[in-house]
């Protein structure tokens, strides 16, 4: 079995609810999925022991939050190195014409540039505000913690 840490920033409780029913995708396939948000894991240890890492954050004009530019700075490169990452995400305004804009697509980029993850192959999930809580966004969500977790086996 596999272990997967779903971490997140979250500050209305949306992308808190995606890490959820991502972490559910996971366990769909017999995997063990661990969410937290970022704010609780404080050392190298407490990123320790995963065969994969997902992290999601909202997006806030065009960036990513404070809270979550912080935690990327500290997160451990070598023990990161090679481990397959995802990101997800939710944004409200339109981003047609700032796709790279989004929060789940800076940590995507980030964790495979900076820190030499491998990427999943279906990239960043993104998912507009008002989508992530309806049937089709809870889907979208459990679709990729399932593939995720298919990918690492």
């Amino acid at each position: 079995m596999k272990k997967v840490l779903v971490a997140y920033f979250s500050s209305s409780g949306i992308t808190e609810q995606m890490a959820e029913y991502i972490a559910e995708g996971v366990r769909f396939t017999g995997n063990q999925a661990v969410t937290r948000k970022i704010a609780t894991l404080n050392s190298a240890e407490d990123l320790s022991g995963y065969d994969g890492y997902i992290f999601g954050s909202p997006t806030f004009s065009l960036d990513l939050p404070e809270a979550m530019k912080s935690f990327l700075t500290t997160l451990p490169k070598s023990s990161l190195k090679g481990k397959m990452v995802g990101a997800f995400g939710v944004y409200k305004h339109e981003v047609g014409y700032a796709p790279g804009g989004v929060a789940a697509s800076l940590i995507f980029e980030n964790l495979e540039k900076e820190f030499q993850m491998e990427g999943f192959e279906l990239g960043p999930l993104q998912l507009k505000e008002d989508m992530a809580e309806t049937r089709e966004g809870i889907r979208n969500c459990q679709i990729y913690g399932k593939a995720f977790a298919e990918k690492l086996r």
